[in-house]
């Protein structure tokens, strides 16, 4: 018989011990958040190899990538009014309930919106929401609806408003192109009718994965981009007959990455010699590219565990030894890091304090 074999139980002590469970695991969660809070006030993600909380929760902790944002968004707003944590730990809020309200909670109503937030549900939160903080009525749309759904004519090609579950845009979506989808067939099939339904709110970005090599991508533009993407498709007229937007993506991902390459780390077919430049921060476009070759594009920060940074996002050029100490614009002076672990080295360079006061004045 395992602990987790039950069944020997009486009704009476299963019920006993869930309870107890229950109140332990309130007690951890809050005092997990706590822990949370303080690792990430002092930036330990950092030096175990990490360029942010939420890439050390997911990959070090291995939390959900949904668990992990909660739990941090939770953590920071528990750090800036404490009493969350109590109501954590004595059952008079959960983390959804919490994450609904966040957004609303402000130094002048914490206390009041808190006290009234306490025992209620998310439904009940998102009531109290609701009440204290009330929003237009969306616009009511009537649109005939056929089976299968054709896509929405906004812009030639494949452009189309309607997912399963967003099926009917916002009269201002109608005006300013709203949802942007790729992919094959993405149009929601619904019955036959009229419908009389409000628009629900714009989604937010997201790519999904569809099957092997195959993803969908969703995000709300404005009418200025939505007049570039006609654009680019009226452009590519030959190239791209019938204007598929996957096509039109895929090439303007191309020129973009590309330029940003260029400016980035000065990739080019065509390098020219350097000139000389007396600034000892200056870095020569030879220099740049053979460091980031070296270094394939990641940083390269390796903690104590052996873990070395993932990131390739916000990457920079960081002198091995500081300029201030000496270092050189050189390949072997240079090193990519991500900003988080960039920032990290200039704190054990010259400490913490100084780099505070640094950033307080925004230069560093």
């Amino acid at each position: 018989m395992t602990r987790y074999a039950l069944a020997h139980l009486t009704d009476s002590a299963l019920l006993h011990d869930l309870k107890s469970l229950v109140t332990q695991d309130r007690a951890t969660t809050a005092l997990l958040i706590a822990h949370l809070g303080e690792t990430d006030a002092r930036r330990l993600y950092a030096p175990a190899g990490y360029p942010s909380m939420f890439e050390y929760c997911v990959k070090s902790l291995g939390f959900s990538e949904d668990m992990a944002f909660k739990r941090i968004q939770i953590a920071r707003l528990a750090r800036r009014f404490p009493i969350v944590h109590d109501m954590l730990a004595d059952g008079r809020s959960n983390l959804s309930a919490l994450l609904a309200l966040s957004a609303h909670i402000t130094p002048d109503n914490a206390d009041d919106l808190l006290a009234a937030a306490a025992g209620r549900t998310r439904s009940g939160i998102e009531q109290l929401i609701a009440e204290r903080f009330p929003r237009p009525d969306l616009p009511t749309l009537i649109a005939p609806v056929t089976q299968p759904m054709s896509p929405v004519g906004l812009a030639p090609g494949r452009v189309i408003f309607t997912s399963p579950e967003h099926a009917f845009p916002t009269t201002d979506e109608l005006e300013m192109s709203g949802h942007v989808m790729a992919g094959p067939e993405l149009a929601a099939s619904v019955a036959t009718g009229l419908a009389f339904a409000p628009a629900p709110p714009a989604p937010p970005a997201r790519v999904a994965p569809l099957s092997p090599e195959r993803y969908a991508i969703q995000c709300t533009v404005s009418g200025e981009t939505h007049a570039k993407l006609r654009y680019a498709q009226e452009l590519l007229g030959h190239a791209v007959p019938n204007g598929d937007l996957a096509q039109v993506l895929d090439r303007a991902l191309d020129a973009l990455i590309a330029k940003l390459e260029h400016d980035k780390f000065a990739q080019t077919d065509r390098p020219r010699p350097c000139k000389r430049s007396d600034d000892a921060r200056h870095i020569p476009a030879s220099v740049k590219r053979a460091v980031w070759q070296r270094d394939r594009g990641q940083c390269t920060f390796v903690g104590e565990n052996g873990h070395r940074c993932e990131s390739r996002s916000r990457l920079e050029f960081d002198h091995v030894e500081p300029v201030a100490r000496g270092g050189q614009a050189t390949v072997k002076g240079l090193r990519l890091r991500c900003r988080a672990h960039n920032q990290y080295e200039a704190e054990r360079a010259f400490g913490r304090g100084f780099m505070n006061a640094k950033r307080a004045t925004g230069t560093a």
